[in-house]
C-alpha cells in the first residue's frame, strides 16, 4: 500500500522535481507539472498518454482511473494510493516525470 509520502518521497528523488501548491492540490514538476497529490493525500492525477491511461486503466482498475473531463481525455489519470504498490507508484511516477522531461508535444 502506498502512501502520500512514498509519493513524495520518490518524487523528489527524480532530478529537477520540485514541489508547490496547485490549487487545492500539491503538484510536483520539472519543465512541466507531472503529478498533482489530493489534498487529502488519498489519490494523485498523473500525467499519461490517452493510450498509456487506457492500458493502465484496464490492466490495474482498482488502482487506476481515468478522470472524467477534458483532462483525462489527454491522458491525466488518478491513482488510488492505498490501492497502488510502492513499485506501482514508483513506475508510474517515473512514466509521468519522463513526458515531464521531454519535449512539449504539439
Amino acid at each position: 500500500m502506498a502512501t502520500a509520502d512514498d509519493l513524495r518521497r520518490i518524487a523528489r528523488s527524480l532530478a529537477g522535481t520540485t514541489e508547490a501548491p496547485h490549487f487545492d492540490r500539491t503538484a510536483f514538476k520539472v519543465k512541466r507539472i507531472y503529478v498533482t497529490l489530493a489534498a487529502d493525500g488519498r489519490s494523485a492525477n498523473l500525467k499519461f498518454t490517452p493510450d498509456e491511461q487506457e492500458f493502465k486503466t484496464m490492466l490495474a482498475p482498482d488502482v487506476f482511473q481515468a478522470i472524467d473531463n477534458g483532462w483525462g481525455r489527454q491522458g491525466w489519470t488518478k491513482i488510488t494510493l492505498s490501492a497502488a504498490s510502492e513499485d506501482e507508484l514508483r513506475a508510474a511516477l517515473e512514466l509521468a516525470y519522463a513526458h515531464a522531461t521531454g519535449p512539449a508535444k504539439r
